[in-house]
């Protein structure tokens, strides 16, 4: 192959000097606080470097921009396969980590890169803190949890979801609010208005669009929700935190 020679005269280089390829890179053990959902470690880490997403130890463009993108989407690849590995939905990781790899293509500097990784990794940390406590939900409760992100375009009422679940809709109602702490609606609001943010943040979607994708009936309602949840209106919320690295 035409790399053949460069390829050899690196693992010769690498070799004679005691170059390793770190452990984090074939497993998962860098990115454990982040699958734990251990927010505050993965804050510390990130702050202290222990997470940090570049280093000497392996570079892959001569370009420093090119070289941090690179890194940003291996790391958001094992992210979201170690997330997988320990019970985040497949449609739910691999749309977040789509959705942080699009938005870091959009980055023109290295350090809207790494601030952009650091957002990526607190918000997987949370995504598996609150699978961390739901361990105790039983298994209606949380197929049906599954089932709402995984279609928060679709129609998620009491209705649908019992249908859904195999039980009667009364008793899930009653199930849901006795096992997660909130109502199975109110549960929806926020499920639906958690994906909206992200939306919001990191894309440039109009809100018809986000709306419309996430199942509301109206902009008008999708609004009063957003509010509701969040105490400001979307147009609020973007321009607050709109990443445009």
């Amino acid at each position: 192959m035409k790399v053949r020679n460069e390829l050899n005269a690196l693992l010769y280089s690498k070799k004679m000097g005691n170059f390793k390829i770190p452990e984090h890179l074939t497993q998962y053990s860098k990115f454990a606080s982040v699958v734990g959902g251990e927010t505050d470690t993965v804050k510390a880490e990130l702050k202290n470097g222990a997470l940090a997403l570049l280093s000497n130890e392996r570079v892959l463009s001569k370009n420093s921009l090119k070289n941090a993108v690179y890194h940003f989407v291996i790391a958001a690849s094992a992210i979201s396969s170690a997330c997988i590995d320990t019970g985040l939905g497949q449609t739910e990781a691999y749309t977040l980590s789509d959705l942080y790899v699009m938005k870091v293509d959009e980055c023109r500097t290295v350090d809207g890169v790494c601030r952009l990784y650091e957002d990526m990794c607190l918000d997987f940390a949370e995504r598996m803190q609150e699978i961390r406590k739901e361990t105790v939900i039983s298994l209606h409760i949380r197929k049906c949890i599954d089932y709402i992100y995984e279609n928060l375009g679709a129609d998620l009422s009491v209705k649908v979801l019992a249908e859904v679940i195999g039980l009667n809709s009364t008793y899930l109602s009653r199930l849901f609010r006795q096992e997660v702490g909130i109502s199975l609606k109110r549960f929806v609001k926020e499920a639906r208005v958690d994906t909206a943010q992200n939306l919001l943040r990191y894309s440039d979607l109009s809100y018809s669009v986000i709306s419309t994708s996430l199942g509301f009936s109206t902009q008008s309602v999708f609004i009063a929700v957003f509010k509701e949840i969040t105490g400001m209106t979307p147009k609020v919320y973007r321009e607050k935190h709109y990443n445009k690295n």
